[in-house]
């Protein structure tokens, strides 16, 4: 065994957790792990960004596809900070990620250097742990560690700082085998006491979200879902978790629910949920289940045994991965005698009347486009959004079919589609991947085209037009009708822009141009922007803007 730096130990630490693709912006602070990467090409690949928050971005998409922590490396101070909302979207939305910082050398550390920052007060509230490499012989220990961290009880994200004289330093180290974390199995005696409960239901009704699963442990569910007859809906952006052509599914459980899901939930006498850690999304503000004990009786299943209980009070709490949970279920009877027998078919159809088309204002009506990608779109293709009015769209009319065919952030971060698609299709290259963003939400992550064009990723951006920061426009003219302020922008022809990036560009300025426009973005084989200019009147898929003022004006009085 020869000595190697601390970079190279980085490297292959990163290799022997099973990395196959490392995001970052290059920085000085880390020069010794851009060295190692030189030969390390075809087993680590780096993916030079544009900005820090989009790596961060791309790592944390990663780690929700391939359910290992994704990985992304910034230098000091600026570029951390860049990259703390990946970390952010990591944490709300449980997903394995590691976030690799470089820092100012250990002989200047507390003297506040060129751009040094205390990682653990910056980080403390957003990650699972911040680990400071000291030495350059604790390089492979530490990153193990971090990847145990990442993956264990609800998954999230761990900040790992590398000091400079570290990374330059060298050690005789072995590597850390690939980690692998223990999964939690039910209790015998919850488990029995959730069995009890569910077979003595009336209207039961399983939720079923969070991280953790797998494409065997969601068909699984799917199947006991069937087994026992109930309806299952997904919890907030957790869509592909459950086919929805599934005889018994009931839709998402999130921003614009559908009233008669919601209804569901509120009346359910006992309700299962598997995975999801019942955030203000999935609750609609923690209205459909009263805190802190819900009227419904809750069999809450989660991996890490301190969320059940945390918010919400179940009447059975179980500390199981969904896999365990399901599996563990799955061997126990069903009841013959099940009063809640076509309730599933009920909320099903409840769910396909949600989907039916409605009249909106102009020329380009996204419930028509949608509903054609729905059916253009194979199974196994992975749509990608960030945060805005235009997803609702996608949430609501798209029928996900495939485990793992969803990127959307639970945290409601804005420009997310962009740099998760890029990372989808990087992880997966044989399947389609389509970007759909609003306009405010494209530009804050849309130099990453540059990415995509750089790796020829053959990605389809779809950039929804209506010139406005829509959300905040609709909660203004619900509050303060007739007083908009800060929501207007001023956009570029973001088709032209897409050229200029060395992307193809399309316009669709109709309903009709965007199958054509579409069908030639994914045929011409590199990144493409299909860009759709949508009436601002269209702010919702249920409300005009005059609609929603004239309201406003009324409540008012």
């Amino acid at each position: 065994m020869s000595a190697r730096t601390g970079g190279e130990l980085v490297v292959a630490s990163l290799i022997a957790q099973g990395a196959t693709h490392l995001f970052g912006v290059p920085g000085e602070s880390y020069l010794p792990v851009l060295d190692a990467l030189v030969d390390a090409r075809g087993r680590l690949a780096f993916v030079t960004c544009r900005q820090e928050g989009g790596a961060a971005m791309m790592a944390e998409a990663v780690g929700k596809l391939t359910g290992r922590p994704g990985v992304a490396i910034v230098t000091r101070g600026p570029g951390a900070s860049n990259a703390a909302i990946g970390v952010h979207v990591a944490r709300q939305d449980s997903t394995p990620m590691v976030l690799l910082v470089g820092q100012v050398g250990t002989d200047f550390a507390g003297r506040e250097a060129f751009q040094e920052v205390d990682y653990g007060q910056t980080f403390g509230s957003l990650a699972k742990a911040v680990v400071d490499v000291g030495r350059a012989d604790r390089i492979p220990e530490c990153i193990a560690r971090a990847w145990h961290a990442a993956m264990s009880g609800r998954p999230g994200p761990v900040v790992v700082v590398l000091p400079e004289d570290v990374l330059s330093d060298r050690a005789q180290v072995a590597d850390v085998p690939r980690v692998e974390v223990a999964r939690s199995a039910p209790d015998p005696d919850a488990l029995r006491g959730a069995h009890a409960l569910l077979a003595g239901a009336r209207r039961p009704l399983a939720i079923v979200g969070g991280s953790g699963w797998s494409q065997a442990s969601a068909a699984a569910m799917a199947t006991l879902a069937a087994r026992w007859d109930w309806p299952i809906a997904c919890a907030f952006r957790r869509q592909d978790l459950i086919d929805h052509r599934h005889a018994g599914y009931a839709g998402d459980v999130g921003i614009g629910v559908n009233p008669a899901l919601a209804k569901r939930v509120r009346e359910a006498d006992v309700l299962l949920v598997v995975g999801e850690r019942l955030g203000e999304m999935t609750t609609s503000g923690y209205t459909l289940l009263e805190l802190p004990v819900p009227r419904q009786r809750l069999v809450h299943v989660h991996p890490d045994p301190a969320e059940p209980g945390r918010v919400y009070a179940p009447a059975v709490g179980l500390a199981a991965t969904p896999d365990r949970f399901v599996e563990a279920f799955a061997a126990l009877d069903v009841p013959g005698d099940r009063p809640w027998a076509g309730l599933a078919a009920e909320a099903h159809r409840e769910y396909e009347a949600w989907r039916e088309p409605r009249a909106v204002p102009g020329e380009v009506d996204l419930w028509t486009i949608v509903r054609w990608l729905d059916e253009r779109l194979p199974d196994d293709a992975i749509l990608t959004n960030g945060a805005g009015n235009y997803t609702t769209w996608i949430h609501r009319l798209f029928r996900h079919r495939s485990y793992g065919s969803q990127l959307a952030p639970y945290s409601g971060a804005m420009g997310y589609g962009v740099p998760s698609a890029i990372a989808a299709r990087l992880v997966h290259p044989d399947r389609p991947v389509v970007s759909w963003n609003g306009d405010g939400c494209f530009l804050m992550n849309g130099q990453e085209l540059a990415t995509a064009v750089a790796h020829r990723l053959a990605i389809v951006f779809v950039v929804v037009d209506n010139g406005m920061y829509g959300t905040i426009r609709m909660h203004q003219e619900r509050r303060y009708p007739d007083r908009v302020s800060g929501t207007d922008l001023v956009n570029p022809d973001f088709a032209a822009l897409a050229r200029a990036y060395g992307a193809h560009g399309y316009t669709v300025g109709r309903t009709a141009e965007f199958a054509p426009a579409f069908e030639a973005a994914s045929g011409c084989g590199g990144p493409a922007l299909v860009h759709g200019r949508l009436d601002p009147q269209a702010i919702t898929m249920n409300a005009s803007i005059d609609a929603l003022r004239a309201a406003g004006r009324r409540a008012d009085g």
